[in-house]
């Protein structure tokens, strides 16, 4: 089995999709050997593969990173100590928010996604600017990467900021504070995993597109 072959994909969902039923630390002990000799090498071999291809992408530095398999438990009710999937991310360098992409693994699905978690005060006030005054620009942007099947996370505010029309063109835009869309994507047997990742992110380049300028205005 080469680490970019479907067949990786195969294995590793049945790797998280057994460990989500047994998740403690006598499975994992048992089972690990899968993890490092199989899902971390195939996971780093996707990482380097896409990295410079986003970065021609992107016209950016990109800065990739495998998240931990460990949970932090220290303030969570629910104490199960391991990740029930696979995830990575290329994060863009330079801009004031960090913009990423992304790419997880889990038992029963595959997504892709990315944009801003969380923007900053400043970010926040930028990106709303930008929603406010080109207004147009921006919703077509919203709408084509919908229409590629993205889906938005959920405004986090309940009501359009103060300063703005409460029937505000925008106004679903102006309520979030983090700025992510992802979709579930199918990877075909007969493609490698990177090259159908990119595939689908290449979808999504005129958000991040949006999202950089944002970060560096």
């Amino acid at each position: 089995m080469t680490v970019l072959d479907h067949t990786f994909l195969v294995t590793a969902q049945d790797f998280f999709g057994q460990l989500s039923r047994n998740n403690d630390r006598d499975w994992w002990q048992a089972n690990r050997g899968t993890y490092d000799s199989v899902i971390k090498p195939g996971a780093d071999a996707i990482l380097t593969t896409l990295t410079p291809r986003f970065a021609d992408l992107l016209g950016e530095e990109v800065t990739p990173k495998l998240f931990r398999p460990y949970r932090d438990t220290r303030f969570s009710k629910d104490k199960t100590p391991y990740k029930e999937h696979l995830h990575m991310r290329w994060q863009v360098q330079g801009g004031r928010d960090p913009v990423a992409l992304f790419f997880g693994i889990e038992p029963t699905r595959v997504r892709v996604g990315g944009g801003i978690m969380g923007l900053g005060k400043p970010v926040l006030e930028d990106w709303r600017k930008f929603v406010d005054l080109d207004g147009p620009r921006v919703m077509k942007i919203v709408e084509q990467v919908e229409q590629s099947g993205f889906v938005f996370f959920e405004p986090d505010l309940l009501r359009v900021p103060r300063g703005y029309a409460p029937d505000h063109p925008g106004g679903r835009l102006l309520r979030m504070k983090s700025v992510i869309a992802t979709r579930d994507v199918t990877l075909p047997p007969d493609q490698t995993i990177p090259d159908a990742v990119f595939a689908a992110l290449t979808q999504f380049r005129p958000l991040i597109d949006l999202m950089i300028s944002v970060s560096c205005a």
